[in-house]
């Protein structure tokens, strides 16, 4: 890690302003219905409070747009803290102003001040010199553990550095740096990408930087259909994206020029109904007519997960690999029909003798359906970050923080 973090610094007496992600799902109630960013949150906080300093925390949460929107308060974030650290912790009415400062002024070391919504004001988006003048005059110490909006150039990730002598990351972050990193720059091989998700686009920086890294690289979910086409291959009508259409033609190339396994399915799972339309109406998911076919796609059918050859082929792959990055699904994996795939490869990394990463969004969320989170090596909690991390990029978040 070459950034500092809050083990190399003295806390004592001090006031931290800590940068979380709690950007949790709620219910229409608002209640929280996964608490795992929470969680994965509490070894910082909690170890800020036992080296006595006082901490005021802030996050957003859902996208507000610089509007203060009653349903996206963080209020339940809080009781859920204070259950948890088994302390109250305050709820601040706002962010920033006299009152959000006066309540920071009184607290004592131990004591906890959560900000609300940081995105109700349109100037934390905009990384606003002011807003982030106002954040940073809370607290002397700034420590940054929201990997999930590291890859932001915001007021609280960015903007608030420039005004504060002491920078550093917490534990999550410190944590995510290291596996991604490891698995970027110094793998041990052989490294398998397995990448999923529905556009080429959304992954192609991940690709290529892999091309230059990876031994083998498993393509399936929508984005396998781009490549099925820039192979001439029928593909009825699945996902298909047109603009990716030249950048699938030339990761094909590249791969055979560099000598890099690139696997795509070798059977899909096809069904007369129309994916969109499930999403709109589950019910029409579990009427649908499924088929395995090898080869071209008929025209009126849609591709919505890998085959059972495929599923083969991959544990095949997978059980010689020492280190497995898998970012985005297999195929349609939120309707049980069509999940067969992504919960095959989620099962099989549960049991192999490898360093196994799991990239953010949607691979998360199937590992957490298979209940098999805590079988893998590391679980990011970052979707954008992992990935543009994951391409190579410096994250503005970590780039901030003191070396």
């Amino acid at each position: 890690m070459p950034k500092k973090t809050i083990r190399d610094i003295d806390l004592n007496a001090k006031k931290v302003i800590m940068r979380a992600d709690f950007n949790v799902p709620l219910d229409e109630n608002q209640n929280i219905t996964d608490d795992t960013r929470i969680e994965a949150a509490l070894p910082s906080i909690k170890y800020i409070l036992e080296k006595g300093a006082s901490l005021i925390l802030m996050s957003h949460l859902g996208r507000p747009k610089g509007e203060v929107k009653s349903k996206l308060s963080l209020a339940p974030i809080a009781e859920r803290l204070s259950e948890k650290l088994g302390i109250e912790v305050i709820m601040a009415p706002d962010c920033v102003g006299e009152q959000v400062e006066s309540l920071a002024a009184k607290l004592s070391p131990g004591q906890v001040l959560l900000l609300e919504n940081l995105r109700f004001h349109s100037e934390e988006t905009k990384n606003d010199p002011d807003f982030s003048d106002q954040l940073a005059k809370l607290a002397e110490v700034y420590v940054n553990d929201a990997f999930g909006t590291a890859h932001r150039a915001h007021a609280s990730t960015a903007g608030i550095t420039k005004k504060m002598d002491v920078c550093v990351s917490g534990f999550l972050l410190e944590k995510e740096i290291k596996f991604l990193g490891d698995a970027v720059t110094n793998p041990e091989k052989p490294l398998v990408a397995i990448l999923g998700g529905a556009k080429v686009s959304s992954k192609i920086g991940v690709i290529k930087n892999l091309l230059n890294k990876a031994d083998s690289i498993i393509i399936g979910g929508g984005m396998s259909y781009t490549f099925f086409k820039a192979q001439g291959r029928e593909i009825g009508k699945s996902l298909f994206t047109e603009a990716d259409l030249p950048v699938a033609e030339g990761i094909l190339k590249e791969a055979s020029e560099q000598n890099v396994e690139l696997v795509l399915p070798i059977d899909t799972v096809i069904t007369d109904k129309d994916v969109g339309d499930m999403f709109d109406d589950p019910s029409i998911a579990d009427s649908a007519e499924t088929k395995i076919i090898e080869g071209d796609i008929p025209e009126d059918w849609e591709g919505v997960d890998i085959g059972p050859k495929t599923i083969e082929k991959i544990k095949g792959i997978l059980t010689d690999a020492r280190t497995v990055v898998w970012n985005g699904p297999m195929g349609v994996f939120e309707f049980e029909k069509f999940a067969a795939g992504t919960n095959a490869v989620a099962e099989y990394l549960a049991q192999i003798n490898a360093m196994t990463i799991i990239g953010g969004g949607d691979s998360v969320a199937a590992v957490n359906k298979c209940g098999l989170a805590d079988k893998m090596t590391h679980v990011s909690t970052g979707g954008g970050a992992s990935l543009e991390f994951l391409e190579g990029k410096v994250l503005p978040g970590v780039d901030a923080l003191d070396d």
